[in-house]
């Protein structure tokens, strides 16, 4: 059976921001636009890559849902599981993708894509594949890789998070 899965570009302060909180139950990866997003179904694979030159996977987490709301009230139901460390931070993040100017006082709507299960690789896990831009938009990709199932196990193993093995078993 084919692992349905996706590959989002994330930016490095967010990723290291996450990876310290060992304790989150699920992470807001939130898109700094309202767009709708159809990719996955709950339960699928939604794994993070690191801006270029950082050309790895390097974790990711069980798709659960997607719905936009204003910035302020994903800060109030995530707060720090957002990838930021304030409300202020998140706002200066959302300004830059937007490419609006910083001190914008708009309570941004974004899109909101909750995972639960939150996983992220030691250094020495990061996988550098061979990836094909998928039609979705210019930051998604879609890939096959024989090896996932192995380097998510790994992880399973040495975290201690009960993955969905249904999601990756052949």
């Amino acid at each position: 059976m084919p692992i349905r899965l996706i590959v989002i570009v994330t930016d490095r302060d967010r990723f290291d921001q996450l990876r310290v909180q060992t304790h989150l139950p699920e992470v807001n990866f939130w898109s700094p636009s309202d767009s709708t997003f159809h990719a996955l179904q709950p339960g699928e694979l939604f794994l993070f890559k690191l801006h270029s030159p950082d050309n790895f996977i390097v974790g990711g987490g069980v798709f659960a849902h997607a719905t936009s709301m204003p910035c302020s009230l994903a800060w109030e139901a995530f707060g720090e599981a957002n990838g930021a460390r304030s409300l202020t931070e998140m706002r200066e993040r959302i300004a830059r993708y937007r490419r609006v100017r910083p001190d914008n006082r708009e309570d941004f709507t974004i899109g909101c894509r909750v995972l639960t299960q939150p996983l992220f690789f030691e250094q020495a896990n990061w996988l550098c594949l061979w990836w094909q831009p998928y039609a979705m938009g210019p930051s998604a990709s879609r890939f096959k890789c024989p090896h996932l199932r192995d380097t998510i196990d790994t992880c399973h193993h040495i975290s201690y998070i009960p993955l969905r093995r249904d999601l990756y078993s052949s």
